[in-house]
């Protein structure tokens, strides 16, 4: 009898330290599992997004067709009876090939077919389907060494840990400093891993364990290779993209910038969408600067909202009276550019550099919240709305900050993209200003490289020139500044609207609405 109960309690012992090293790597694997889970939806997310805008339909989607098929690779788990180490490893191998390729997937569908959304879903079905096969898997592994209320508490843990670690490092470190193309690839890495070391601990609980771990091994370099030369594969799709020669390639924490080269003529990129070129820009630049300038009775001090690349202020610097310029954007890369650049400081004529000018790198909400400064004359030269971010800063709320920080007599002019392609979007950011400034006066311009363009102005009731002979008052200016574009005689034409653009009713934007994101991208789906 003793030495039956000898044997039984070295069984016990015996199966407690097996236990007790086989836990810790199984759960580990749960929490790097669960952390590439995350990164692959927010990485398509991204990608898909800076190919194709809307990023709130962009995040929706994937998201939810992510956790669809989740569940449907949960529900095809149940049909896996034996061999669930194998199975889960190589569940590992080739998740980690197709998510390690899945940016070079959605670049090349991007840049060489014309079936982005059936191949970008398609990879979101099967990436989703063997994500959604893991946890189930892992789980009942677990559930082998201890009890089930053991194992779901500590596999659920890992998994939601492993959840908040991915949503944390994507949008600080992974995006701004490895890009999509090189996250894809480090992501494929883990994946691997996982399959790798756990072939090497079980390699005697597997089937052909050691050739399992060496495939992961092999495949791992081969991801490594492509991390290491992933700005090169880049720059090969973006040449496809953009046809120009690519002569700038940053990968910020907020956006893609690219500037391309032909001939003489510079456009700048940001996620994907045209910014200026310079062959035209001074068309936008011109009006967007020299018209609300006129139109102040004082330059003393203005603020630029956006505007990095330094071309609106190199129109402001023209005024000689300016004692203050204060620049803020968002984007540290995009500034730097402005001012460190050749060509950007050949094209705004070192326009940053000068002791006149503040640059803020900080979101103009909140600049503008804990702002306690008072401007002649605020210019809102920002991206257009296409996403909440941005359409905060066309908001009811947001101008209501911006009227305190207008001087009594000051004027405020904002781009407001094109009356012509997004007419609802242009009186609707009119309206909105009009919502909360006493006078309200919208101008339209025909920028080449952008079709006809607008802005709006608006100041208080003590501006008398905004509201009474804005033309004339413009024309005087323009006799003694002369300009490349703006002329006199051209003036009262910035003011007539064509039938097609007239005003038509729009609701007003405000932060709880963002009516005015949804108007821009039905107006873009409508174009496209």
């Amino acid at each position: 009898m003793n030495i039956e109960n000898q044997a039984e309690e070295d069984k016990t012992k015996n199966q407690n330290k097996l236990t007790a090293a086989v836990l810790p790597v199984l759960l580990v694997s749960v929490f790097i599992i669960a952390t590439c889970g995350i990164l692959y939806e927010l990485l398509i997310s991204s990608i898909s997004t800076y190919f194709l805008g809307s990023s709130i339909l962009q995040f929706s989607l994937t998201i939810g067709f992510f956790m669809s098929f989740m569940g449907v690779g949960s529900f095809l788990s149940k049909y896996i009876h034996s061999k669930l180490l194998d199975q889960f490893v190589t569940i590992e191998i080739i998740l980690g090939v197709l998510g390690g390729f899945s940016a070079f997937i959605l670049y090349l569908s991007y840049s060489l077919t014309e079936n982005y959304h059936l191949i970008a879903f398609t990879l979101i079905s099967l990436l989703g389907t063997l994500i959604g096969l893991e946890i189930p898997l892992v789980t009942r592994i677990v559930h082998s060494y201890a009890s089930l209320k053991d194992t779901v508490a500590k596999v659920l843990s890992f998994d939601y840990i492993g959840a908040l670690l991915a949503s944390i490092i994507f949008p600080l470190l992974l995006l701004p400093y490895l890009g999509t193309m090189r996250t894809s690839f480090l992501i494929g890495i883990l994946n691997l891993a996982v399959a790798a070391f756990n072939s090497q601990i079980f390699r005697n609980d597997l089937t052909r364990g050691v050739w399992k771990r060496n495939i992961s091994i092999a495949l791992i370099l081969v991801l490594l290779a492509g991390f290491i030369y992933s700005f090169r594969i880049v720059s090969f799709f973006e040449q496809f993209v953009y046809q120009d020669e690519i002569l700038v390639t940053r990968q910020s924490p907020y956006q893609r910038i690219v500037v391309t080269k032909w001939h003489q003529d510079y456009r700048l990129y940001l996620n994907g969408h045209l910014q200026f070129s310079s062959a035209d820009e001074y068309r936008y630049h011109e009006p967007l600067v020299h018209v609300p300038m006129a139109l102040s009775y004082n330059h003393e001090k203005v603020l630029v909202l956006g505007g990095g690349d330094g071309l609106a202020v190199r129109e402001l610097l023209l005024y000689k009276d300016i004692q203050q310029i204060d620049l803020v954007d968002l984007d540290k890369a995009m500034t730097d550019l402005g001012q460190q650049h050749p060509i950007f400081r050949h094209l705004n004529k070192n326009s940053l550099t000068n002791k006149k000018v503040r640059i803020f790198n900080e979101d103009a909400y909140k600049f503008i919240e804990k702002s306690t400064d008072i401007y002649s004359v605020i210019i809102i030269d920002l991206p257009d709305p296409s996403d909440p971010g941005l359409g905060k800063l066309y908001s009811r709320e947001f101008y209501q900050l911006l009227q305190k920080r207008l001087a009594i007599d000051g004027i405020v002019v904002t781009q407001a993209t094109s009356p012509y392609f997004a007419t609802e979007a242009f009186w609707c950011i009119s309206h909105t200003l009009g919502n909360v400034f006493t006078t309200i006066k919208p101008y339209t311009v025909y920028v080449p490289s952008f079709g006809q363009w607008g802005f709006v102005l608006a100041s208080n009731k003590q501006n008398k020139r905004l509201s009474k002979n804005t033309v004339y008052t413009i024309q005087q200016m323009l006799k003694t500044q002369p300009m490349r574009f703006l002329k006199p005689q051209i003036v009262p034409g910035l003011f007539a609207f064509d039938p097609d653009m007239a005003e038509r009713p729009t609701p007003v934007n405000t932060l709880d609405t963002q009516i005015l994101v949804q108007s821009y991208e039905k107006s873009l789906r409508n174009w496209e």
